[in-house]
């Protein structure tokens, strides 16, 4: 595996921005977290079949780092262009407030794929999405993340061409509007109906 990024931060690198491109990884620190500063991060791990699992969905202000987990493997993908921080953890006085983030988020988002379809899994994911990383626009809350067809798949144990197919639905029903580049603007008002 290949990891794009500037320079290799070392511990003691506090407070030093690490550039990272969109689809690379960051790296794995035994005793620091990463503070994401700019871009969005996924975690996940993966099953014996080759299977992903979405862990989280990470941006601005928050921290990621495999000290967090005790999975094996634990990758962190950059789903944008990332600027992140080391934190060392002896240095880390927030520990407890990044853990209740995760074990929070880690709830969330079990809930949201443990609905039985896939349309609602995916309409309950766009509003979490809207309420954590969204930004009001005059027709609703733009979802500027990016996320590929395949990012949505993965974190919702689904197939790209079904996610696709929902997508697709959902803009023909005016819950949704696509952008370029893989944004959506979510119609919070016309979903009221997937909340029941």
């Amino acid at each position: 595996m290949v990891f794009l990024y500037t320079s290799l931060p070392s511990p003691t690198s506090n407070n030093t921005k690490h550039i990272f491109a969109r689809r690379s990884f960051l790296p794995e620190h035994k005793n620091g977290l990463w503070k994401i500063e700019t871009g969005f991060v996924m975690t996940f791990t993966y099953l014996e079949d080759g299977t992903t699992v979405a862990l989280g969905l990470w941006g601005p202000g928050d921290v990621v780092g495999k000290a967090l987990s005790k999975l094996e493997p634990y990758q962190m993908e950059c789903l944008t262009k990332v600027e992140a921080t080391v934190l060392p953890l002896e240095e880390w006085t927030q520990l407890t407030e990044t853990l209740l983030a995760h074990i929070q988020q880690a709830q969330e988002l079990m809930i949201i794929r443990s609905h039985k379809k896939v349309d609602t899994m995916l309409i309950k994911l766009l509003a979490w999405l809207s309420k954590k990383f969204g930004s009001e626009v005059e027709k609703g809350r733009l979802i500027d993340m990016r996320l590929t067809h395949e990012d949505l798949a993965e974190m919702l144990g689904s197939t790209r061409v079904t996610i696709t197919r929902v997508l697709g639905q959902f803009e023909q029903e005016g819950l949704i509007n696509r952008l370029s580049l893989h944004r959506i603007v979510l119609r919070e008002e016309e979903i009221w109906y997937y909340e029941i």
